[in-house]
């Protein structure tokens, strides 16, 4: 379980620094603008560049606008899955990694939320204009909730159900 917890906290800094490495390295977008004025980067050409962008609600900005809303709803998830892990609800080692990964992406983004009223998104593909831009926390919550539905479909009924 501590190997969990070391990795979701190793987790929230590399979103941190990742996040604090973003605003030191491009400029701030000037007001009602998201996007920074600097070029995007490469940083796997073709395949994956770095920008700065101001994302004020959750995916593809969806309930932009709505901080407080979006804190809450992210806190409520994080504890709900704090207290999988608390209660040992959750044992199989990949439920635990699933929840670490969400722990450390919602934790994060919520540090965001507070700190700043939005959250810093900075990798945006190339070849997928649509996508959105994101940010560590945002790989970690979807590897997470991915992993957590592995985890449900397949390992869940065998490892961890209550058998009465």
């Amino acid at each position: 379980m501590i190997l969990y917890l070391i990795l979701a906290a190793a987790l929230l800094a590399a979103d941190q620094w990742v996040k604090a490495w973003t605003v030191a390295a491009f400029s701030s977008p000037v007001a009602p603008f998201t996007v920074t004025d600097d070029a995007m980067q490469p940083f796997l050409p073709g395949i994956l560049e770095l920008t700065r962008v101001h994302n004020y609600g959750a995916a593809w900005s969806s309930f932009s606008g709505m901080r407080w809303v979006l804190v809450a709803v992210t806190s409520v998830i994080v504890l709900a899955v704090a207290m999988l892990l608390a209660k040992k609800i959750v044992r199989h080692p990949l439920g635990r990694l699933a929840c670490a990964l969400v722990l450390s992406g919602g934790l994060g983004n919520i540090i965001d939320r507070v700190r700043l009223g939005y959250v810093v998104d900075m990798f945006h593909f190339p070849f997928w204009p649509s996508y959105p831009v994101f940010n560590v926390a945002d790989i970690c919550v979807v590897s997470g909730a991915i992993l957590g539905v592995i985890y449900y479909l397949w390992f869940y009924e065998k490892y961890d159900k209550v058998r009465k």
